[in-house]
């Protein structure tokens, strides 16, 4: 058990998550604009990006790229710079750190290094358009981006389908036609549906209607900006699927990995849960993947 009193002092720095504005730049708030003029260092997902947002609250902090390509090369830097007493504050492009962006694994070695890690709260494009799109905001289950290729696409969504919660997805423009046509195959017709866009910025709108009515919306319109698609759950779905028996072709390393890759588990967490699937013991599961 680990506890972490975030604002007692210590002698290493701190670890600030901090979100911004998903479209509209006033959306930031004043706490995070002070964190921001006042931390040490930037680690920014596309630093040209976060410039304009400094450039408009006249913020000086220097800045260092983090991002999906640069991931374990940045936490050991940023690791030692917290250590010697550096505050560093992590954001993306927009909205919250971690959530369909860069973040998690920085957050995760800090933890393990003994880092307090302190969250803000502050713009979520998910639960923007949840409360807005009329469909039951609770419970309501977050999946972010969808597969890109077809057959995985489909393999998620026949997952989604067993779901009796609001589903929560994100989706780029140019393939938002496929997508609605996979969750008709799947979904059927008639679910309700949401397609926001554009959320906080000058042409926000919300399409709301069934998957059959969405997909003629965009057989006959321009489709521009980023998409947050709100999702009537399954009402006759279930939270029991199937127990998933395909680790068993596995070796006990790519076990491991998968559910390291898949559930976001810790190495530790991954080789705990593993062990527990195939009733062997921790220190085995162990040996096997650090291959000793």
């Amino acid at each position: 058990m680990q506890s972490q009193k975030s604002f007692e002092q210590t002698e290493g720095g701190s670890l600030y998550l901090i979100p911004t504005p998903i479209g509209n730049l006033e959306d930031m708030t004043f706490r995070g604009v002070r964190l921001l003029q006042e931390v040490d260092l930037i680690a920014s997902e596309d630093t040209r990006t976060t410039q304009k947002l400094l450039n408009h609250y006249e913020i000086k902090t220097p800045q260092i790229s983090f991002h999906e390509h640069n991931t374990q090369e940045r936490i050991s830097q940023l690791i030692k710079k917290l250590e010697t007493g550096m505050t560093i504050a992590q954001v993306s492009d927009a909205g919250m750190p971690s959530i369909s962006d860069p973040g998690h694994e920085l957050v995760v070695a800090c933890i393990q290094a003994g880092i307090p890690v302190i969250p803000l709260p502050g713009a979520n494009a998910g639960l923007t358009a949840l409360i807005a799109s009329g469909i039951s905001p609770q419970p309501f289950y977050f999946f972010g981006f969808l597969p890109r290729k077809k057959k995985d696409q489909l393999i998620a969504l026949e997952e989604l389908n067993h779901r009796p919660e609001t589903i929560i997805l994100y989706e780029s423009p140019h393939r938002l036609k496929e997508v609605l046509k996979n969750m008709s195959t799947v979904f059927g017709m008639e679910r309700r549906i949401v397609c926001c866009r554009e959320l906080t910025k000058r042409y926000e709108e919300f399409i709301r209607g069934t998957i059959e009515e969405a997909i003629d919306w965009s057989m006959t319109n321009e489709i521009r900006g980023e998409f947050c698609l709100i999702i009537e759950g399954n009402s006759l779905g279930t939270l029991l699927a199937e127990e998933d028996t395909s680790w068993e072709i596995l070796s006990l390393k790519e076990h491991v990995d998968l559910m390291i890759n898949d559930n976001e588990f810790t190495s530790k967490d991954a080789i705990k849960e593993v062990a527990k699937l195939r009733g062997l013991k921790k220190q085995e599961v162990y040996a096997a993947f650090h291959e000793f």
